[in-house]
């Protein structure tokens, strides 16, 4: 592969874990740049990952893994971007991987999480359940949509740094634009390791944005995905209510009209939302012709 490669590692208080990581990860061939986003740190984050050689961007206070990521993206000055963790969950050993998968063709390449690497119960119910429901989204086999760890083309990655979020779900709206967009996503499963230090994730409050975002990016990019199944549930469910009273009661009541009504409402604002996902295709489709 000739093209430079950015590494982009967001860092909030991470001093203890840069000085095992930042070794490493100068080991890797082929990495011509390292760059250590520290978001409002108070510890000596900047001034170790400045010692150890690192390319070190602050932010003046804490905005979030997602505005670290946006910061890298776009400050770096690699073709490929490769996005990890700097609290040592992610082993640089595992780049290559990422890369030689890059080299089929392929615009992201993500590291799958085995699911025994997930921390509790909890999140390995609760990450199922997001890779199902962002697959059924997007039409697509989605392995690990909150990994953090990939690898991507740095041009079409930067097409979205507008849609990304500030905070921690980055990786999900990555990779579900990525798909709808018609970018070629692979995964490469990797085994995460135990994260040295404190999380800065809130399983509530950050899974419900999560899920809030997929429903977010869905609709903008393939909404009668997600609104073709609520419009066909209500109007069975109506349809079914009115069957049940009218052969209990002979009448047809004001719950069924209700419900049916909203079904018909409901698909209207689909095919409204697809039109205008359609619009917003169409001029990103026009920039990648006209550059």
């Amino acid at each position: 592969m000739n093209k430079t490669i950015s590494v982009v590692l967001p860092a909030k208080n991470e001093a203890n874990n840069l000085k095992t990581l930042l070794p490493k990860l100068q080991s890797i061939p082929g990495i011509s740049e390292i760059l250590v986003i520290n978001d409002g740190s108070t510890d000596e984050t900047k001034a170790i990952a400045t010692e150890l050689g690192a390319r070190v961007i602050s932010h003046p206070y804490s905005m979030g893994n997602g505005a670290a990521i946006k910061t890298g993206a776009r400050n770096a000055t690699g073709d490929i971007l490769i996005f990890m963790d700097a609290d040592g969950q992610h082993d640089p050993a595992d780049i290559p991987l990422l890369l030689k998968k890059m080299d089929e063709g392929y615009a992201m390449v993500v590291g799958a999480r085995h699911i025994e690497s997930q921390a509790s119960q909890f999140r390995k119910f609760a990450n199922i359940f997001y890779n199902r429901l962002a697959s059924m989204m997007t039409g697509h086999k989605i392995e690990d949509l909150t990994s953090g760890f990939r690898a991507a083309k740095a041009e079409e990655f930067r097409k979205f740094l507008y849609l990304l979020p500030n905070g921690f779900s980055y990786p999900t709206t990555s990779t579900m634009a990525f798909f709808r967009s018609g970018f070629p996503v692979a995964y490469i499963p990797i085994h995460a390791g135990i994260r040295e230090g404190k999380s800065h994730i809130r399983l509530i409050r950050d899974g419900t944005r999560f899920f809030i975002i997929i429903l977010r990016i869905g609709a903008l990019f393939s909404p009668m995905r997600l609104f073709l199944p609520i419009s066909g549930a209500t109007f069975l469910t109506g349809l079914s209510y009115y069957g049940y009273t009218y052969f209990t009661s002979g009448r047809f009541t004001n719950m069924s009209a209700l419900l049916i009504l909203s079904a018909l409402i409901i698909f209207m604002i689909g095919i409204l939302s697809e039109q205008v996902s359609s619009l917003h295709y169409r001029d990103f489709e026009r920039s990648r012709w006209i550059k």
